[in-house]
């Protein structure tokens, strides 16, 4: 399902919802044993710990089933969360001790909650991996299209699925294994492999469908209560980024999406400004401090300036704190910065993690060049390059670009062709799917990228 214009599995879906219930049971009951006065008037104490207990869980990635996927994981995860949530309670009931709901109920109630969610958590796994409870697949082609989604399936255990098998036109090749899954048959036996099988769903992923697509098999699929659907939307469903490889431009044509009313615009704008404004302002120490180090350790200039490609093609000026060498560029022609990148200075190390270095992009977004969320901008040598390179890469000036942004926190720093071709994949889903509330949780990831230092885009 989606959820705030995100894809949600169920799975995911209800052991969140059930470590919701779980958190907030075992303190409740806590509070109860000891006695608490006022248990009623105190629910919204309960409801904040267990607020900030699920925050801590889900910083730690415990909800990505496909991370957390062994015993250990689980349990390694797990206690990484309590941990960071009993020290964030401790400083907050010192800082504000009328926020506690009484002596010793935090640490009464943990010991409960975390028996519980393992307990939870292993009986969940046991019980969704019966096959009785799997979604059964079977892909309508078998070409590289195809495979992606088919491998993409086999890694993520997010969502329930399980890949039957695979149909070709060449009934020599039936047997002979694709991935893990085989040819199972032609199109001629896909009514007889939808009742063998119990196929829930059926993905077509030809790359050339002329005179190829079975119709006739595929309707009476589709009559028979089948779901049947291109292999680019399930790719969108299962990664949250849209497969541009055999990507048609149809496909954007017609597809939901790729559409932003203008009460959007004014809301976004809005937003941006309000954020800009408060940020830049709260910031200032940061930034003077920020320049100072810049100053001291590798001398002027502080700031970068350097011209970038905005909405519609239009370029301006981005300004960022200096982290690299003044002779970063002296060939004189552009070069990608890359991942250990040894142009960078100690004190641009310190702040491109940090995202200290991003901070001067605020008046980019005050002037109105850039967002606070969106593609990260580029520069126009890059540009003309992709563009050559990689399909619908201009499709992404069809919005600001943005300080952070839907790659930027679901990907990690790049800087080669499939680095940009990945990062373009999560970007076009983000043009596809934007709205303020999309953009609210980009912001709430953005935190978790900072505070674990996963990289600067």
């Amino acid at each position: 399902m989606r959820l705030f214009n995100r894809y949600v599995s169920a799975r995911s879906l209800t052991v969140f919802a059930g470590e919701v219930c779980l958190i907030f049971g075992s303190v409740a009951l806590a509070a109860f044993f000891q006695n608490t006065p006022n248990l009623a008037a105190n629910i919204w104490k309960i409801a904040l710990v267990t607020l900030i207990c699920q925050l801590c869980l889900y910083y730690n990635d415990f909800y990505d089933l496909t991370v957390v996927h062994s015993n250990r994981e689980l349990i390694v995860r797990l206690l990484q969360a309590a941990g960071t949530a009993s020290i964030v309670l401790a400083a907050l009931y010192f800082v504000m001790p009328s926020v506690m709901i009484g002596n010793g109920i935090f640490v009464s109630a943990l010991f409960v909650f975390l028996v519980a969610i393992l307990g939870w958590r292993l009986a969940f796994n046991h019980l969704t991996g019966s096959l009785s409870l799997e979604e059964r697949l079977l892909f309508v082609g078998t070409g590289e299209g195809a495979r992606k989604v088919a491998r993409q399936i086999l890694n993520q255990h997010d969502f329930a699925y399980r890949i039957v098998g695979f149909i070709d036109d060449d009934a020599s090749r039936i047997g002979e294994r694709i991935l893990n899954p085989a040819i199972v048959g032609t199109p001629a036996d896909i009514d007889r492999l939808i009742a063998q099988h119990h196929v829930d769903r059926i993905v077509v992923g030809l790359s050339d469908r002329r005179g190829k697509l079975p119709v006739e098999e595929l309707l009476r699929a589709k009559l028979a209560g089948v779901r049947v659907e291109d292999a680019t939307t399930t790719y969108e469903r299962v990664t949250g980024k849209i497969l541009i490889d055999d990507l048609r431009p149809s496909w954007l044509i017609f597809s939901d999406g790729f559409r932003v009313s203008r009460i959007t615009r004014l809301m976004k704008r809005t937003i941006d400004l309000a954020l800009a404004l408060v940020m830049m302002t709260l910031a200032v120490p940061l930034m003077a401090l920020t320049a100072l180090a810049i100053r001291l350790g590798d001398g002027s200039p502080v700031l970068y300036r350097q011209e970038r490609v905005g909405e519609s093609g239009r370029l301006f000026v981005l300004s960022k704190f200096r982290s690299m060498r003044k002779d970063a560029e002296q060939a004189g022609r552009p070069i990608w910065a890359k991942d250990g990148d040894d142009r960078i200075t100690r004190v641009g190390r310190v702040i491109r993690k940090t995202r200290l270095d991003e901070l001067p992009q605020l008046w980019n977004v005050i002037r109105g060049d850039m967002s606070f969320v969106g593609p990260r901008p580029e520069r126009p040598f890059f540009v003309e390059q992709l563009s050559r390179a990689i399909p619908f890469y201009q499709q992404r000036h069809a919005v600001k670009p943005g300080i952070t942004g839907w790659a930027q926190v679901k990907y990690r720093y790049g800087s080669s062709l499939e680095d940009a071709m990945e990062k373009l994949r999560y970007d076009l889903y983000y043009i596809k799917h934007l709205s303020v509330i999309f953009d609210l949780t980009i912001v709430f990831d953005t935190v978790k990228v900072v505070l674990f230092r996963k990289g600067a885009a």
